[in-house]
C-alpha cells in the first residue's frame, strides 16, 4: 500500500473529493416531491383530484420508495448488502397497526380477531401505551434503533461481511416470520391485523384522511432523499465510500470503522421502520408475509434496478417496478413474474449501472456510433 494512495484516501475522506450523490439533483427532486404533497393536500381538502384509488396506491409506492432509500444507503454507500431490511419495516408496521387496535378495542370495546380465537379478555402487557400515537411514533424509532444495535453490533464486531452477512440478515427475518406466525405472539398470528377504521380520530376511509396519508408518505419520501444526500455529499458519506471500496485501508489510516457501521445501519433501520410505519394504515392490513425474505429480496431488486450509489436511483427503481406490478399483477398476474426477471436480466446486461444511468449508456452507443460512421467516411 503506497504512502500516495495512503494520503488520496485520507484527502477524500477529510471532504476534498468529489462527492458521492448529485445533491442538487437530489435537492431539486426532493423540492419537487414537496409540491406534489401541497397539491395533494389542496385537492384532498377540496374533495377533488385524483380518486382515493389513486392516491392510496401513490401513497404505498412512495412508502416502497423510502425502503428503497434506506437499503441504498447501506449497500450503495457502505456496501453493506441487507436481505433482511423487511424485519425493520415491519417493525414499523406491527407498531402502528398496534396502535389502531388499540384504539379501536377501547373505543368499541369489540375484541380483535387473534383475542377472541385465544380467549383472551385484555391485550397483552405490552400494548400498554399503544393508544397514544408519539408513544407509537418514539417506539418505532426506538425498538427498531435496539434491534438494529444489537444486530449490528455482534455481527460487525465479529467482522461478517458480504454474502454471509446477507444471508444471516436473510435468516434474522425469516426466523422473525416464524415468530410472528405463532398465534399467542398477540400480533395476529397467521392472519395479522387488519379492520382498522381510525387513525388520529380521522376515518381512514375518507377521500381527506386517505390525501393525508398519501401526502405524508411523499414528504417522508422527500426530507429522507434530501437528508441523505446531504449526508453522503458529507465528510461521513465519504467515509462511507471509503468503508465500501477499502475497508482494510481505512482501519489502517485509524478510522474505527465499528461504528460507522452500526451508526449507517441503525439510521437506514430506521427510515425501513418509519416506511412500514406509513404503509400500513393505506394497505389496511399487515401479516407475517411482510417479513418474508420475498419482499427483503424485492427491495434489493428496486435498488439494483434502479441504480446502485444513487439515491435517486433507488427511488426511481422503486416507483416503477412497484408501479409496474400495481397494474401487471391486475390484468396479467401471470406474466408480472417473467416481466420482472426479463426487466432484471435487461437491466443487468445493457444497464449494469442501473435505470439512471441510460442517459450516459446511450451517449456512449451514439458516440460509438459516430466515430464508426466518421472513420468509415475518411477512408
Amino acid at each position: 500500500m503506497s504512502e500516495t494512495a495512503l494520503q488520496g484516501l485520507d484527502r477524500f475522506i477529510a471532504g476534498r473529493g468529489k462527492p458521492a450523490d448529485g445533491s442538487r439533483s437530489a435537492t431539486a427532486v426532493s423540492a419537487v416531491l414537496l409540491v406534489g404533497s401541497a397539491l395533494i393536500l389542496t385537492l384532498g381538502a377540496a374533495d377533488v383530484g385524483p380518486s382515493p384509488y389513486v392516491m392510496n396506491l401513490i401513497g404505498q409506492v412512495a412508502a416502497f420508495g423510502l425502503l428503497a432509500i434506506a437499503l441504498d444507503l447501506i449497500w450503495g454507500y457502505a456496501g453493506i448488502l441487507s436481505l433482511g431490511h423487511g424485519l425493520y419495516f415491519a417493525i414499523g408496521g406491527y407498531l402502528v397497526a398496534m396502535h389502531m387496535v388499540k384504539v379501536s378495542f377501547l373505543e368499541t370495546k369489540t375484541p380483535p380477531d387473534f383475542m377472541l380465537f385465544m380467549g383472551w379478555k385484555e391485550l397483552p402487557s405490552y400494548y400498554a401505551g399503544m393508544e397514544y400515537f408519539l408513544y407509537v411514533v418514539i417506539a418505532v424509532v426506538v425498538v427498531s434503533s435496539l434491534v438494529a444495535f444489537v444486530f449490528g453490533f455482534i455481527s460487525f464486531r465479529s467482522r461478517i461481511s458480504g454474502v454471509y452477512f446477507a444471508i444471516i440478515t436473510q435468516a434474522l427475518v425469516y426466523v422473525a416470520m416464524l415468530l410472528f406466525f405463532r398465534n399467542d405472539t398477540g400480533f395476529g398470528g397467521n392472519n395479522g391485523m387488519t379492520g382498522f377504521t381510525t387513525l388520529l380520530g380521522m376515518n381512514l376511509a375518507d377521500h381527506w384522511t386517505i390525501a393525508m396519508l398519501c401526502a405524508a408518505s411523499i414528504t417522508a419520501v422527500a426530507l429522507a432523499l434530501y437528508g441523505c444526500s446531504r449526508l453522503v455529499a458529507s465528510r461521513f458519506g465519504h467515509m462511507l465510500v471509503a468503508l465500501r471500496d477499502d475497508e482494510a485501508r481505512l482501519r489502517f489510516l485509524g478510522y474505527e470503522t465499528l461504528w460507522l457501521k452500526i451508526l449507517v445501519w441503525v439510521l437506514s433501520a430506521v427510515l425501513a421502520a418509519v416506511a412500514g410505519m406509513l404503509y400500513v394504515p393505506q394497505v389496511g392490513i399487515i401479516n407475517p408475509r411482510v417479513l418474508s425474505p420475498e419482499l427483503s429480496l424485492e427491495v434489493a431488486v428496486w435498488v439494483a434496478v434502479g441504480g446502485r450509489s444513487s439515491l435517486i436511483g433507488a427511488l426511481l427503481g422503486a416507483i416503477v417496478i412497484n408501479t409496474l406490478k400495481f397494474l401487471l399483477t391486475a390484468s396479467a398476474p401471470a406474466l408480472w413474474p417473467f416481466i420482472l426477471s426479463l426487466l432484471i436480466l435487461g437491466v443487468a446486461v445493457a444497464l449494469p449501472n442501473g435505470m439512471l444511468s441510460a442517459g450516459s449508456v446511450f451517449r456512449r452507443i451514439l458516440d460509438a456510433s459516430g466515430a464508426r460512421a466518421f472513420a468509415r467516411g475518411s477512408r
